[in-house]
């Protein structure tokens, strides 16, 4: 199969991380003997930032042009290049990568489906600068699901929205998370990450961009209850973001620039031995929603890497977590607090809660399942073509 991929942003700037799914998507089909392209909208060089990986070695990746000036001009270079696909797909509603993809299926008269992994209204909304750009992504939102003609959701809230957007239900297909068996694995070290932050204590980690709609204050305020119980305890913060300089000065205000490391952006490839490092990892939400359609990628790299889990129970998370881990209630700095003694205090629990994450990693949880549903969903379409 041909397979035509597009996303809006930058796979290679680890300042748009959201990316790894559809590469990681890309790379599946690839391993399975499908011919891909992805086609993605690079950043300005003075906004990249760090790389998140050189190149794209099993699919060809194609740079277009970001700016909404030069719609006309993409989406009569899309059309080009969907002379050679069998199908095509596209992730999120933006206008600069969804039209193109959409009129190049059109007028090839070919089967296009839309991936849809986040509700980007709820997200924009979490700190609008303009709310008729607001309402215009609504619109788009509600009825790029229409125009596909398959629509894979991440999340159960998310298959509900695309109902009622008036998407019918078999049109609709699963296309959770998943995660890199491989790169995230129990076997991985983490003491040269100990060794480079000089931590001899236990280790509670939590993962994540600090864009819009992420959590980390609420880490920090459990992290406060628990060192008033434990001392011997580090915390730390992987990832960056604009809400890092923000979430630096609150950490100062409870007091806890001592206890609690901050990384900043870090390469993707050192995430798992940050999580090797890790006694506990933590995925801290408040129930909104933005958090009701997340299907989580932190939480299955943490089962991947076989970690003691505590994560806020919201959307997908208790669903994701099966026998593993503990789900607390969401938004709550208590509860987080009291699951994550839970496993500083008893290291039998801990370790029978990592061998179990593991297990639903490699059952469910990775990005060869996610691949398969939507290949799935690609062969329905081009079968009633």
């Amino acid at each position: 199969m041909k397979i035509l991929m597009v996303h809006p942003h930058d796979i290679y700037s680890a300042s748009e991380p959201w990316t790894i799914r559809i590469t990681h998507i890309a790379e599946e089909f690839a391993k399975l003997g499908h011919e891909v392209k992805l086609v993605y909208f690079p950043l300005p060089e003075s906004e990249r930032g760090k790389v998140l990986k050189a190149k794209h070695k099993k699919f060809k990746t194609i740079p277009f042009e970001r700016s909404k000036w030069f719609l006309p001009y993409n989406i009569g270079r899309m059309y080009k290049l969907s002379k050679w696909a069998d199908i095509i797909h596209f992730q999120k509603c933006f206008a600069i990568a969804a039209l193109p993809a959409l009129f190049a299926a059109y007028l090839r008269k070919l089967p296009v489906h839309y991936d849809w992994d986040d509700w980007e209204y709820a997200i924009y909304n979490w700190d609008p600068p303009s709310k008729i750009y607001g309402e215009y992504l609504n619109f788009m939102e509600k009825t790029i699901p229409k125009l596909a003609d398959s629509v894979s959701v991440a999340s159960h809230h998310l298959k509900k929205l695309a109902l009622k957007t008036g998407v019918s239900k078999d049109k609709i297909s699963d296309s959770h998370v998943g995660a890199d068996l491989e790169k995230f694995n129990p076997k991985n070290d983490g003491d040269k990450i100990k060794k480079q932050y000089k931590i001899k204590e236990k280790l509670v980690l939590y993962l994540g961009q600090l864009h819009g709609g992420q959590y980390a204050e609420l880490f920090l305020k459990a992290a406060k209850l628990v060192l008033q119980k434990e001392k011997n305890v580090k915390f730390m913060v992987v990832g960056g973001g604009h809400y890092l300089p923000s979430l630096q000065q609150k950490n100062q205000k409870l007091e806890l620039d001592k206890n609690v490391i901050f990384t900043n952006y870090t390469k993707y490839d050192l995430i798992p031995k940050y999580l090797a490092a890790a006694d506990v990892c933590v995925a801290a939400f408040e129930d909104n929603n933005i958090t009701k359609c997340k299907s989580p990628l932190k939480i299955v790299e943490y089962l991947a890497a076989g970690k003691a889990i505590v994560a806020s129970d919201v959307g997908e998370v208790k669903r994701m977590l099966g026998d593993s881990g503990i789900a607390v209630k969401a938004g709550s700095k208590e509860a987080l607090a009291e699951g994550i003694l839970k496993f500083l205090r008893n290291n039998n629990f801990r370790k029978e809660n990592e061998i179990k994450a593991r297990k639903r990693a490699e059952v469910k949880y990775n990005w060869k399942v996610t691949a398969n549903n939507l290949l799935k969903a690609y062969t329905k379409l081009l079968f009633n073509k």
